[in-house]
């Protein structure tokens, strides 16, 4: 008998009203393909309560109720590929990379090559067991077009310790960014509520009820006529916390397509997780680590005349 993980229970209602079922799914099951979905349709494990028949183009009326049932994973045999990775520090329990820009961090559904965690799975042999096949060693994860650090656990306690400790928030975590428009106040803290923009489920925004507290706390560090360089720390890490936060300000970052707007000066959102700060989980010894900035985001801001020396300096 097949085995499922999950099993949910969907009612479109007016938002889903008109749209295909493959595509309603896509927006409100955040990390399943188009071509899962199918998948999973094709082999009955999505289904609309009462209909026979069920196919991806379906148009949905509003007014059924969708199973979706996720089935346990595969054994899979995630490949090791030579990838190249940029180690900023290594030793025993962990390992921290500086991501570059349009890696994702670990595979899924659909997607099981060219990952952080196929090129991880290369260049480092002992990696914590804790999150399986799929994601071995992945503590916290990293937006693909988003370049920066990222934590690598290689032990089972340094995993379980390094996720202790991001949830009592006591990793700091510093990105820089680069947004449209100069800020009145030069800097601020941001406090609200963010959850799924009730208006595109696939988009996070900032909202009134049914969202988690999320915090950012930001510093100008240079504006030129129409951008802005700005650091930001957040005390919280929730999905696109950054990029929602600094629409909320009418600052989106730039080369945002999905909260801004395509731009020509940059090809990707301009965010670069730079700096952690935090006590070795094994040692207690205290860590700050830098990252480099990414020639791409370097070779945007000489563009627009900012200087990235400034960063980190008050």
């Amino acid at each position: 008998m097949k085995e499922y993980k999950t099993i949910e229970t969907l009612c479109p209602s007016e938002e889903g009203k008109g749209k295909r079922l493959d595509a309603f799914l896509e927006e409100t099951l955040e990390g399943l393909t188009r071509s899962y979905i199918k998948k999973l349709i094709d082999e009955g494990d999505i289904y609309i309560e009462g209909k026979k028949k069920v196919k991806s183009g379906n148009k949905l009326k509003g007014s059924e109720t969708v199973v979706v049932r996720i089935p346990e994973d595969e054994v899979l045999n995630i490949e090791a590929e030579n990838l190249p990775i940029d180690i900023v520090f290594e030793d025993e329990s962990m390992v921290i990379i500086n991501k570059g820009p349009d890696m994702v961090v670990h595979p899924a559904p659909g997607n099981y090559t060219g990952t952080l965690v196929n090129a991880v799975m290369y260049h480092i042999k002992d990696l914590s067991t804790i999150n399986g096949v799929i994601r071995p060693g992945i503590v916290h994860r990293l937006d693909k077009d988003t370049s920066g650090l990222i934590i690598i656990a290689k032990n089972d306690e340094a995993h379980l310790k390094l996720t202790d400790m991001f949830k009592e928030k006591t990793i700091d975590k510093t990105y820089v960014c680069i947004c449209k428009g100069n800020f009145r106040e030069h800097e601020g803290r941001i406090e609200n509520l963010i959850g799924r923009n009730p208006k595109d489920r696939k988009k996070m925004a900032v909202v009134d009820r049914n969202g988690k507290k999320a915090i950012s706390n930001y510093r100008v560090v240079e504006q030129v006529e129409g951008f802005t360089l700005v650091e930001v720390g957040i005390e919280t890490g929730r999905t696109h916390q950054i990029r929602v936060h600094m629409k909320s300000l009418n600052h989106p970052i730039l080369g945002d397509e999905v909260y801004g707007s395509p731009s020509k000066k940059a090809k990707r959102q301009m965010l670069h997780a730079y700096k952690l700060e935090f006590t070795h989980p094994i040692t207690g010894e205290e860590m700050k680590v830098v990252g480099d900035i990414p020639e791409d985001f370097q070779g945007v801001a000489k563009n627009l005349k900012l200087d990235l020396s400034r960063i980190g300096k008050e």
